[in-house]
């Protein structure tokens, strides 16, 4: 298998931690993250009540219930010119 990375910053750091002497390649140190990865895969599982939350917030975007960023960050932007 090859693996092409496209972006520019992750080659840096692969190349910079070969460099440091902390993997012999390149591709010890893509190697050693999967299994990283492997390892640690399960602690990014949401729990229940994260997923619930999101359904929820979901629902409320579907309902308007928010407000645009833009305004959000106007409205923030007053609030802080006048202090």
């Amino acid at each position: 298998m090859q693996v092409e990375l496209t972006r520019p910053e992750l080659e840096r750091f692969i190349a910079e931690q070969v460099e440091a002497g902390h993997f012999p390649s390149a591709q010890a140190a893509i190697e050693a993250a999967i299994e990283q990865m492997m390892l640690t895969g399960e602690q990014f599982e949401l729990a229940d009540e994260d997923v619930e939350a999101i359904n929820e917030a979901e629902a409320q975007i579907d309902r308007g219930e928010f407000v645009d960023f833009d305004t959000f960050a106007a409205e923030m932007r007053k609030r802080h010119a006048s202090h």
